[in-house]
């Protein structure tokens, strides 16, 4: 990136552990912060030769390990009781959001920790 002139790095973390806690996902939590970390060092350390760095948190994603962690009805309603707009992503909604990292749209945007998350980090009900 460097050789080319700069470029656009993206980060997956996650929600859990930055705005909300969760029982049974303490390592998922711990991994997934430290890359917010590393993000916002990598956007200092290499901004100047025009490399962004962008964390996206993603929330709840409608995808096979989803129903697969959520194997009953009444759990996943729970979870999805959880977001304000009562449902979870689907996987070409945080696509979207990755794409704009990625494009000059977010030409101005470095270091920044992208809550994707259908605005469950917000509810406290």
């Amino acid at each position: 990136m460097i050789a080319r002139g700069g470029g656009s790095l993206i980060f997956t973390s996650t929600f859990v552990g930055y705005t909300v806690g969760f029982p049974g996902v303490a390592a998922c939590a711990a991994s997934k912060s430290e890359l917010i970390g590393l993000t916002q060092a990598f956007a200092d350390e290499f901004g100047q030769q025009g490399i962004r760095a962008n964390a996206l948190l993603p929330g709840g994603t409608d995808t096979a390990m989803a129903r697969e962690m959520n194997d009953t009805q009444e759990a996943m309603d729970f979870v999805i009781n959880l977001y304000p707009m009562r449902r979870l992503a689907s996987a070409d909604e945080i696509a979207q959001s990755a794409l704009y990292l990625a494009s000059d749209a977010s030409s101005f945007t470095t270091g920044s920790a992208m809550l994707v998350d259908g605005g469950v980090s917000i509810n406290r009900t």
